[in-house]
């Protein structure tokens, strides 16, 4: 069977994962999941991760961190889709929270947050917002 859209599927693991109270989850790797981890690491959403080979094929796995019993991350959505791509110029990124949270931006200059998009001058798809 084959899938849609794989970054959904990779943010919902993590919801569901943390809705249980588990420590990791694992998913299949790319490079666009491992950057978007990457960032979710840099901006302390999550304890860290590792990206580990099994045969032919990777596994991504993501270390899931928790406030008070509470999971870090309360918003986890994704913006743009395969149905509907959500493209933004530098100065119509979204701000989060107004600012308190972070929206992932893909660029020409890889995977990052809004600011960091912002601040480069960089527009981009934005993937998912975060908070």
């Amino acid at each position: 069977m084959s899938m849609t859209d794989p970054i959904a599927d990779f943010l919902t693991r993590i919801r569901n994962a943390q809705s249980a109270g588990h420590a990791e989850t694992k998913c299949g790797a790319s490079k666009i999941k491992t950057a978007i981890a990457k960032v979710l690491a840099d901006e302390g959403y999550i304890a860290g991760y590792t990206v580990e080979a099994q045969g032919a094929k990777s596994v991504l796995a993501v270390q899931l961190k928790y406030h008070h019993g509470r999971p870090v991350i309360e918003r986890l959505e994704r913006l743009s889709r395969p149905g509907l791509r959500a493209y933004r110029g530098k100065d119509a990124l979204p701000k989060v929270l107004g600012g308190l949270g972070v929206a992932i931006v893909s660029t020409s200059q890889g995977v990052m947050t809004d600011r960091q998009a912002r601040a480069g001058g960089h527009g981009g798809e934005v993937l998912c917002v975060v908070s």
